[in-house]
């Protein structure tokens, strides 16, 4: 039976780096549009990472023009995600960001984690 389910599972991509809630990340996406196919890039922070498998994703917020804020989840095992690249780490206390929903301005950013 474990033999049937792992058979069924998306291989991983090797390109997406291990990522948490809080970190900033730019994700390339590929898009086709008509006959052609170009990479999309997405750069925000992971304010959702869900575990699971085949359907684990990550959900990515950014802040468009006129502080409209604009979110996106993408699964990770998805053939359209090219790469995920991670621009920096920060420092949360949560596993789920929602809050960062509410604010603007500087209340809006996160403290930054520097590696040792």
């Amino acid at each position: 039976m474990a033999d049937i389910i792992k058979s069924l599972e998306a291989k991983v991509n090797e390109n997406i780096p291990a990522i948490r809630a809080g970190d900033n990340v730019s994700v390339h996406v590929k898009i086709t549009e008509g006959d052609r196919e170009r990479i999309q890039e997405f750069k925000g922070t992971v304010i959702r990472k869900r575990k699971g498998g085949n359907d684990q994703s990550i959900t990515v917020r950014r802040m468009a023009s006129n502080g409209i804020g604009v979110e996106r989840t993408f699964l990770l095992r998805s053939p359209r995600i090219d790469k995920v690249v991670i621009e920096r780490h920060s420092v949360v206390r949560r596993a789920q960001l929602y809050f960062m929903r509410d604010r603007t301005g500087k209340s809006a950013r996160l403290k930054q984690k520097f590696d040792k």
